[in-house]
Formats: structure tokens, C-alpha cells, sequence
């Protein structure tokens, strides 16, 4: 996947305050991600961020969606 830093990542699963929008802050064998909502950060394996992802938004790039 090409993910790049501060790309929008939409996962499959919310956050417990209803976010499910995620900031990428961090690429490399872990991503460290902030919530859209809260502003919470994680750090979070590839694979399992990769496996959860259900879109991804280019800020700048219009509407930019890739699924």
C-alpha cells in the first residue's frame, strides 16, 4: 500500500469516540496514527493498520479517495 505521512486513513473499526478517521504521523515497519477526533495517538503495527483500512484520503489532492 502507499501510504504516506499525513495521509487520512478511514478503518474498519471506530474509535471509542466515534471516529473512525485516522492521521498518519509515522510511516516505517509501525505507524504511529492520531484520531480525528480526539487527537488521540497510537502506534500501531503495518500489518495489522493495513488490514484495517478502508480508504485513504490525500489531503490537497482534491477528493483524492483510493480504496
Amino acid at each position: 500500500m502507499d501510504i504516506q505521512v499525513g495521509d487520512i486513513l478511514k478503518m474498519k473499526k471506530k474509535h471509542p469516540c466515534g471516529s473512525a478517521e485516522w492521521e498518519v504521523l509515522r510511516i516505517g515497519a509501525d505507524f504511529r496514527l492520531k484520531c480525528a477526533g480526539c487527537g488521540h495517538q497510537i502506534m500501531i503495527s503495518r500489518p495489522k493498520a493495513e488490514k484495517s483500512i478502508r480508504g485513504i484520503t490525500r489531503p490537497g489532492a482534491g477528493d483524492g479517495s483510493i480504496s
